[in-house]
């Protein structure tokens, strides 16, 4: 009963959806790279309008997300 719980927990926390571009190895590593940047963007988002994050940090962290995506981007090309 747990493990459905925690499955539950994480699907509502991390949700991922269907890819429906060329299946290809770099493209799919893309594509759970790009939501887990969507992901992590919202809670970002959510800590600096909730207060808990200043607009410089949340800026900065988005910033470090941003490159992190280019660079798994321009891996993915090489």
């Amino acid at each position: 009963m747990q493990n459905s719980h925690q499955q539950d927990k994480n699907n509502f926390l991390y949700p991922r959806t269907r890819y429906y571009g060329q299946v290809k190895p770099e493209n799919l590593v893309f594509h759970t790279n790009l939501q887990e940047f969507a992901q992590k963007v919202g809670y970002i988002t959510g800590l600096e309008t909730g207060g808990k994050l200043s607009p410089e940090e949340a800026y900065k962290r988005i910033e470090t997300l941003w490159e992190q995506l280019k660079h798994s981007k321009g891996l993915v090309q090489s």
